[in-house]
């Protein structure tokens, strides 16, 4: 079988190609840079942009299965540049499915699709879209990643088998972006509690990520599979607090905890003014927002029961054994950089 991983170089795309060459998968992955280490391993890479309808359709010639991973993050107030990558990009994929002949097509989301800056409990995939809460709060990132999801979700039929996961705050060794930031933050003293700091967040291991992602693929295997057109929430099974978490995470890279606190609605306030601010310069990054803000003060953990019944997912690695590994990882980067 040969998979299509998009994004394949990134944190999450890396993992599942990984998964993927183990169990004998021929793998091809469709970025714009350029990877030594898995051409290496033997995966085809394509080098293109997801935005870029030609690159993409070439990637998916032959390809039985696409996983559909890569994405532009961020809190940039520019709309365009979100819309391009993921909203656009995606509809490329799945044009691209079609006149290929891909018949299952694995999507990764967000569970931000579904914030509407309220607590979220317990959660399960009957939540509606927050499209537009998320758009009037200028989360681009999270707004274009539900229109996408709902793209995705519409276009399952007999022909193409799909479905979304919404993997929420992955994090493992390797991670280039969640665990990096807080890291740098709290070195250079800009790192916050907002609120009471009681909420509690789901969080998931990149290799839990990954597992769940082949698993939703093979169970879109079948005709009529109950998957295809579903979302599931894949996490670690057990929310944690939302900054006695981040306070683990810098204490695996031999930083004292969080000590400053901001209120909710202060941050709020400092949030609005922020986008505000950067509507000026709007592809730079703002250093709080009103999403952010809300992210961090509320609580957002979901019952993965569907995930467990439909895709027989279970997090493979603990949260327990997955700090251990990062910390390992934390403590060889930070020697090799000199500190």
């Amino acid at each position: 079988m040969l998979s299509l991983v998009t994004g394949g170089g990134g944190f999450l795309g890396g993992a599942i190609v990984r998964r993927l060459l183990a169990r004998g998968d021929r793998v091809r992955v469709l970025a714009r840079g350029e990877y030594p280490d898995l051409a290496a391993a033997g995966v085809e890479l394509v080098r293109g942009d997801v935005a870029n309808p030609l690159s993409v359709d070439a990637a998916c010639t032959g390809v039985d299965c696409v996983y559909h991973v890569a994405a532009l993050a961020g809190v940039q107030q520019d709309r365009w540049p979100f819309e391009r990558v993921n909203l656009y990009g995606t509809h490329n994929v799945i044009e691209a499915c079609r006149h290929r002949g891909a018949t299952r097509l694995v999507y990764a989301s967000s569970p931000s699709v579904t914030f509407a800056g309220e607590d979220q409990c317990g959660v399960d995939e009957s939540a509606p879209l927050a499209i537009e809460w998320l758009e009037a709060h200028r989360s681009w990132y999270s707004a274009s990643k539900a229109r996408a999801e709902e793209a995705v979700l519409a276009a399952s039929d007999s022909q193409l088998r799909t479905c979304a996961l919404r993997p929420h705050l992955i994090w493992g060794p390797g991670d280039n972006h969640l665990v990096p930031r807080l890291v740098a933050r709290a070195r250079k003293g800009r790192l916050a509690r907002i609120g009471d700091g009681a909420n509690a967040v789901d969080t998931i291991y990149v290799d839990n990520a990954a597992a769940a992602h082949l698993a939703a693929a093979d169970a879109l295997a079948e005709a009529g599979s109950p998957v295809a057109g579903r979302a599931y929430f894949p996490s670690q099974g057990e929310p944690v607090n939302c900054w006695a978490w981040i306070d683990e995470i810098l204490a695996a890279a031999e930083l004292p905890p969080v000590r400053r606190t901001v209120s909710y609605s202060a941050a709020w306030r400092i949030g609005a003014a922020c986008e505000q601010l950067f509507r000026l310069a709007p592809r730079r990054e703002p250093p709080l927002t009103r999403f952010v803000a809300a992210q961090l003060a509320k609580s957002h953990w979901f019952d993965i029961s569907a995930a467990r019944r439909d895709l027989g997912y279970a997090p493979g690695v603990s949260t327990a054994h997955g700090m251990e590994r990062l910390g390992e990882w934390l403590r060889l980067g930070t020697r090799g950089a000199g500190h």
